[in-house]
């Protein structure tokens, strides 16, 4: 297979490891939401959904290691707690809601079955993927890929083509900072430390030896990603938009039943009757790609710990399967409500160790690790704190936060120690 090909085949997987159950519902709801500031909505969107995902491949190419060696400047422990934390969430809630958005869209509307149906089936088959992974990045960068990609252009295509151009005034105060935190519910950063390993064993287990080469490929291929990412969440967010007057939404349902209303009013809008068949297969396609990528992610660190052991890994992703199957019954959005305060924690924590490991080594010594991680730390406590025990003494004590209101109070103070704990550095050598 010639470099290019590879180089394809590498970015097509993993825009489809990225794209699952909320890269496609959140999206259209956010940009009906946004009427007429839709770009302001997809310029906040972008920061967390696209551009700190791809910092995170960029930082792998860097690392070439596991999950482990993002944190590991902290301190070894602080890098194995961290991971462990990520990994757990990830098989609990991410990997569980794609089962549960591929039921609620793509199957019940058809079969009616239950959802401990569906989730048994589906996570079989994910296991099935998962204990093949020599062949995973082949499987989905081939064949699921293009097929996702094929079905989006279609929608959002005749969609932008089609549509009367007429948008309704934002819902949003604060149309940036609303679409940078719903970026958050996407977890692409927290799925770009997991599946950025996968790939580089995967490149392993496939005879690519060469560090440069390594490093090429996936700096290639993470830009092929974030490329792909960057149109279709701009097309459906603009979709959103430009349907508000055309699709009603009834705002007495819950958020996910909106989410799944609009989508299904768009593709039937685009593409007639077969657009709900299109959407179906979209939607458990894309979902079912990103919950292999989890899994076979977190099996891949849990086999690392214990020494290479291929016994660990089958454990690991039957143990994440069967998460799946139970977490998979909860609806969408039950399954975001729990999500929210804990991405609210564990989210900027991310976000700064992705940045950290992309910047030039000079500024981002064991040091300046350690400042900035422990700061990060302690300001996205009242974030936490805020979606999980809200309080009246909460509210008061974020006042005096710079940026608290809009859940963002760890951003200045991470810049100022970054710039404090360098120049302190260069003072002591």
């Amino acid at each position: 297979m010639n470099k290019t090909n590879q180089t394809l085949i590498i970015g097509f997987a993993l825009f489809s490891l990225f794209f699952g159950a909320g890269n496609l519902l959140l999206p259209p709801l956010l940009g009906y939401n946004a009427g007429e500031d839709w770009l302001w909505v997809a310029l906040g969107f972008m920061l967390t959904a696209v551009v700190i995902p791809i910092l995170g491949i960029l930082a792998h190419a860097r690392l070439q290691g596991t999950m482990f060696d993002f944190a590991k400047k902290v301190s070894p422990v602080f890098s194995i707690i961290y991971c462990v934390i990520v990994y757990i969430i990830s098989i609990a809630i991410p990997s569980p809601r794609t089962a549960s958005a591929t039921h609620e869209i793509a199957i019940h509307p058809f079969f009616g079955t239950s959802p401990l149906l569906t989730s048994s089936i589906y996570f079989a088959l994910v296991l099935l993927f998962v204990l093949n992974r020599s062949k995973i990045l082949n499987l989905i960068g081939k064949y699921l890929t293009p097929l996702i990609v094929i079905i989006l252009f279609l929608v959002i295509g005749i969609g932008l083509f089609s549509s009367g151009m007429e948008m309704n005034p934002s819902k949003f105060t604060t149309p940036i900072v609303d679409g940078l935190l719903e970026g958050y519910q996407t977890f692409d950063a927290i799925g770009a430390v997991v599946v950025g390993g996968v790939v580089i064993i995967s490149l392993n287990i496939k005879g690519v030896t060469s560090g440069l080469e390594k490093k090429k490929l996936i700096k290639n291929a993470g830009f092929i990603a974030g490329f792909g990412l960057f149109l279709i969440y701009a097309g459906l967010i603009a979709l959103g938009a430009l349907y508000g007057s055309e699709i009603f939404v009834d705002g007495s349902l819950s958020s996910d039943m909106q989410r799944a209303n609009l989508l299904r009013g768009i593709s039937t809008t685009t593409l007639g009757n077969i657009g709900t068949a299109f959407l179906s297969v979209l939607v458990a396609l894309a979902c079912f790609t990103t919950a292999v990528g989890i899994v076979t992610g977190t099996a891949d660190y849990f086999k690392g710990l214990f020494k290479d052991s291929q016994n660990v890994y089958v454990a690991t992703a039957i143990i994440g399967c069967l998460v799946g199957i139970g977490v998979g019954q909860l609806d969408f959005h039950s399954i975001i409500m729990i999500a929210l305060p804990i991405l609210m924690f564990i989210y900027p924590i991310t976000i700064v160790l992705i940045l950290l490991n992309v910047v030039p080594e000079k500024y981002a010594s064991p040091l300046v690790f350690k400042w900035i991680v422990a700061v990060t730390f302690l300001f996205s406590i009242p974030d936490f704190l805020k979606f999980s025990f809200p309080s009246e003494q909460l509210t008061e004590v974020q006042k005096l936060i710079p940026l608290a209101q809009y859940s963002l109070g760890w951003v200045l103070p991470v810049i100022l120690t970054f710039v404090t704990a360098n120049i302190i550095e260069r003072k002591i050598k």
